[in-house]
């Protein structure tokens, strides 16, 4: 059984083609061609400190992901999100590879916000607004670029410290929550916040908005009033269970976008969007194959 580290995992691992493998493999979740139950959770500190475990199993390819997030790490040179993946052949069992999961989890949580954005962002979309400054504020411009190019970037920290350095590095403007996100065409909430951050008001009609923070169910990026515009999620039983943004406002989901990519849902650009992403075993597992499979064909 082969080990790939992140330096490896980095080297096989490309936006495009993950971007494609993020909508097959939800659109074969959606289709009820996935088995994959809801994550298990192991609170060692509450707010500060958790353990996961994902498994999921493809017609192909089956695995498991050991995520550790430790919000407690934030600001240290520690990732507050950690992760190990293994990968099995689905026909009888046999362990395939092992590899970090820390940069496939950043990677792939990024590509599926691009892979819907696509669907979902309004035509002719020309500013982007990054709210938060970090790993995953950076991945989704990588992977937001690769499907549309946006004139403008805007961002937002709690940090203006922060913003200002990812501005300067990015070519981006560092501004306040509120004039990030007033005219953005998409935007982008990736924090550690557990109150909202990001006010439905502030939202031009029409925007297409990806959060993919507040990863529990007493954890809130969005207010009320955001989350009462048009809803679409990886998984409404994972929804369900775990995002607070979607259980305490009492939003009404209307599609999981596995069924957008599957052509079972319609993506309705005209309508204001929010895409409530909280990550699925079945995207590491996918992700981790692409770089299973590029490492093999380069011998």
């Amino acid at each position: 059984m082969r080990y790939f580290d992140e330096a490896q995992v980095r080297a096989h691992l490309r936006w495009e083609p993950l971007i494609a493998a993020m909508e097959r493999a939800l659109a074969a979740y959606s289709s009820g061609e996935v088995v994959q139950p809801v994550r298990s959770i192991l609170t060692v500190e509450e707010g500060r400190r958790y353990f996961g475990l994902m498994p999921a199993v493809t017609h192909d390819v089956m695995g498991v992901k050991a995520v550790s997030f430790y919000p407690a790490n934030e600001g240290t040179a520690v990732p507050t999100h950690d992760a190990t993946i293994l990968l099995f052949r689905t026909d009888n069992g046999a362990p395939l590879a092992a590899m970090d999961g820390r940069l496939i989890t950043e990677m792939r949580t990024a590509a599926v916000s691009a892979a819907i954005t696509k669907y979902l962002m309004p035509l002719e979309s020309r500013v982007l607004a990054l709210l938060g400054s970090g790993v995953q504020a950076r991945s989704h411009l990588d992977a937001l670029s690769c499907v549309h190019a946006f004139e403008e970037v805007r961002v937002w920290s709690r940090s203006d410290e922060h913003a200002q350095a990812f501005a300067r590095e990015h070519g981006a403007s560092a501004m306040d929550a509120r004039a990030a996100v007033t005219g953005a065409d998409v935007v982008v909430v990736a924090t550690n916040a557990q109150e909202p951050v990001l006010e439905g008001a502030w939202l031009k009609p029409g925007a297409h908005v990806n959060a993919v923070g507040a990863n529990r169910p007493n954890w809130r990026e969005l207010d009320d009033a955001a989350m009462h515009n048009q809803l679409y999620v990886d998984s409404r039983e994972a929804a369900l269970k775990e995002s607070g943004d979607v259980i305490l406002s009492g939003a009404t989901i209307y599609a999981e976008i596995g069924e957008v990519f599957a052509g079972t849902a319609h993506a309705d650009r005209a309508k204001t969007t929010i895409f409530k992403s909280l990550g699925m075993a079945v995207e590491d597992v996918a992700a981790a194959t692409l770089v299973y499979e590029a490492a093999a064909s380069a011998g």
